[in-house]
């Protein structure tokens, strides 16, 4: 049996790699606190779509995305201050990158819940 590649799972985690390296990137130049909170919301959002890969229900798995997707707004909302703040960093393919990853997860969950009522 082959399986296929989860591109939900693979984009997150790459995802998570980009924002660990861009927040080095934002260490070097002294900016803690915000490094520290992309940090976590940037990372949580691979770490709950793994989560929601062995959900107990389709309910559960739609709750894990969900808390997920919530993680990714908080990372987007950081990432705004770095591209509109004079004195940050930014990388453009992080905004690239979240927005493909959001448009994916409303995608998921859409999906889900139309299956869920069938």
């Amino acid at each position: 049996m082959i399986k296929r590649e989860n591109v939900i799972v693979t984009k997150s985690v790459d995802f998570a790699l980009m924002i660990i390296d861009f927040c080095e990137t934002l260490e070097k130049e002294r900016k803690f606190v915000v490094a520290n909170q992309l940090l976590k919301s940037g990372t949580s959002i691979g770490a709950n779509i793994h989560e929601a890969q062995n959900a107990e229900s389709r309910a559960d798995f739609i709750h894990k995305v969900k808390i997920a997707l919530k993680e990714l707004e908080e990372a987007k909302y950081w990432l705004t201050l770095c591209e509109k703040a004079e004195s940050y960093p930014f990388e453009a393919r992080l905004r690239d990158s979240i927005n493909e990853l959001g448009l994916i997860m409303y995608k998921i969950i859409s999906t889900s819940k139309r299956n869920l009522k069938n």
